[in-house]
């Protein structure tokens, strides 16, 4: 499943992360992670790239739903947060 840049950033607002915290936990670049949300959409990216954020954040509690282009969201499940915060 693709996910959208407005999910990315979404989910990076909900669990209260900068784009160099995300890098860190994804192992993809800070300047990778900004050029792709500086753009719309589905980012025009590496695709292993795109999984390695897209891992993270779900490790995180970020579960995506939608179309990434019609109507894309995230949902934070806090018991799969409150897990990797121990």
């Amino acid at each position: 499943m693709s996910i959208s840049v407005e999910q990315i950033k979404a989910a990076r607002a909900i669990l209260g992360i900068s784009a160099a915290e995300l890098s860190k936990i994804s192992s993809v670049g800070g300047t990778t992670i900004r050029r792709y949300e500086m753009g719309q959409g589905i980012p025009n990216a590496n695709l292993q790239n795109i999984i390695k954020i897209k891992n993270a954040l779900e490790s995180q509690g970020i579960q995506f739903i939608g179309d990434p282009l019609k109507n894309p969201g995230v949902i934070l499940h806090l018991d799969k947060q409150s897990s990797h915060d121990e």
